[in-house]
């Protein structure tokens, strides 16, 4: 592998809200990273995060297999992040998760490059009733079949800065008197720390973690939707009422909502709560997780102060009374 400054390594979908932590960690580690995006102009705000001319967005698009071998070129090492929560347009599960996946992986090995690190997503089975998930697993089986040394992360909910779960709760706390239990809220999630899923792909980029392996990324704590949308309320210091929404009512509340340009709710995500979305013992017992690998994961208390202020009743500026 190149060293120093010679280092380079490209990374798709790097501008989105993983994206812009894993470019930070390469950034540190002395990396040159070309960042390919569908929209460059829309990257700019990624440059700060290392030296003038260390990072440079440029064009690529996974439904144009010549785009990605452009990407590619000369490069020493791949990232594939592209992933979305739910479809629109073209821009569908398939042709990402899948067609997109192999197209990466495809051009990693006609380009001679040995190191490719896959995310993926924890819940991910090809026999899920979630669209979602499914393609995940057949992107994951794509990568593994064209580069089997490929290093797969399948990340639990990602939460940070720009997250689409607090955010979205907090901001939906703001203006509605009550926010939805999805099947009661039963479904036990273990959220892990952006910054925590950045340094575990920034590992595998540098050959640390163990080539044609997958890993599962959960945080320290396992908690259920319910207690994930009550320490949300505790700290943002409101209290709407959190209603049981039976499964068949999501479901056909969601083939509403998914009209909406930015669905807070789809069908396909009403099938994936139905399932837990936790780091399986065997996983833990093999040593392929955050802790496996040496990594110190971030709980929920230690991060989420440091973002959801906004959504207090007076902001940043809100504190607490005492008599």
């Amino acid at each position: 592998m190149a060293t120093g400054t010679d280092k380079l390594v490209t990374v798709f979908g790097g501008s989105g809200f993983i994206g812009r932590h894993v470019v930070r960690a390469l950034a540190k580690r002395g990396w040159r990273i070309r960042v390919a995006v569908r929209r460059p102009d829309l990257a700019g705000h990624l440059q700060p995060l290392g030296a003038v001319g260390q990072i440079m967005p440029v064009q690529a698009n996974l439904r144009y297999r010549w785009s990605v071998d452009r990407a590619v070129e000369g490069a020493d090492a791949v990232v594939n992040l592209v992933g979305i929560l739910n479809e629109s347009g073209r821009q569908n599960f398939s042709v990402l998760h899948n067609f997109g996946a192999r197209a990466v992986a495809e051009a990693t090995r006609a380009a001679g490059i040995q190191t490719l690190v896959h995310q993926s997503a924890l819940g991910a089975d090809p026999k899920s009733d979630s669209l979602y998930a499914r393609t995940k697993a057949l992107g994951e089986a794509a990568v593994l079949e064209t580069v089997p040394d490929a290093v797969i992360l399948r990340p639990s909910i990602v939460f940070g800065p720009e997250d689409q779960f607090f955010n979205r709760f907090g901001d939906l706390a703001r203006i509605s008197p009550f926010l939805p239990l999805i099947g009661g809220g039963k479904t036990q999630l273990q959220p892990v720390f952006v910054g925590d899923v950045a340094e575990a792909i920034a590992r595998g980029v540098e050959g640390q973690l163990s080539g044609g392996t997958i890993y599962e990324l959960g945080g320290p704590e396992v908690k259920t939707f319910r207690q994930c949308l009550e320490l949300l309320l505790t700290e943002i210091e409101r209290s709407p009422l959190l209603v049981s929404v039976p499964w068949s009512v999501a479901h056909y509340s969601a083939v509403l909502t998914q009209l909406l340009p930015n669905p807070l709710l789809t069908t396909d995500q009403v099938r994936l709560l139905k399932h837990d979305n936790i780091v399986s013992t065997a996983a833990e017992a093999e040593g392929r997780t955050l802790s496996g690998i040496g990594i110190n994961a971030s709980n929920l208390l230690a991060v989420l102060p440091s973002y959801l202020q906004r959504f207090k009743p007076h902001g940043q500026f809100d504190h607490k009374r005492t008599a």
